[in-house]
């Protein structure tokens, strides 16, 4: 039998060029919840939202970050941990305020953090 041309090669291999069986996709999208890098946005798992590190793994770099700087029994406000100046060379700085605050809840939960409702925003209080 004549092997197939270069051209015809990739067609053979894949007949459908870029797309993924839909279950092949919810096998993936499954693994990325149980991980703990993936969070449905809604009922029926159309929107999700999928994340770089767990909010628990954010948590814990930043509470040692406060825990290194002697920080504890500090309060800061959210826009001060995502981006001031003395975040400025973490992991953390610049994270987004949805991933920042799942990573603070993570922490209150632990009973390392406390969300609080500040004046001009929200903020947090580390132990």
């Amino acid at each position: 039998p004549l092997a197939p041309t270069p051209r015809l090669r990739p067609r053979l291999l894949n007949p459908r060029p870029g797309k993924l069986p839909l279950e092949s996709i919810q096998v993936v999208l499954e693994e990325l919840r149980k991980n703990g890098n993936l969070e449905w946005l809604d009922k029926n798992k159309t929107s999700f939202l999928i994340m770089w590190k767990r909010p628990e793994e954010w948590g814990k770099l930043i509470y040692q970050w406060v825990s290194k700087n002697g920080l504890t029994n500090s309060v800061f406000t959210l826009y001060e941990l995502a981006s001031g100046d003395d975040t400025e060379n973490e992991e953390f700085h610049g994270l987004d305020e949805a991933t920042l605050l799942r990573a603070l809840q993570a922490l209150q939960q632990e009973h390392k953090a406390e969300i609080i409702t500040l004046d001009d925003g929200r903020g947090v209080k580390f132990f």
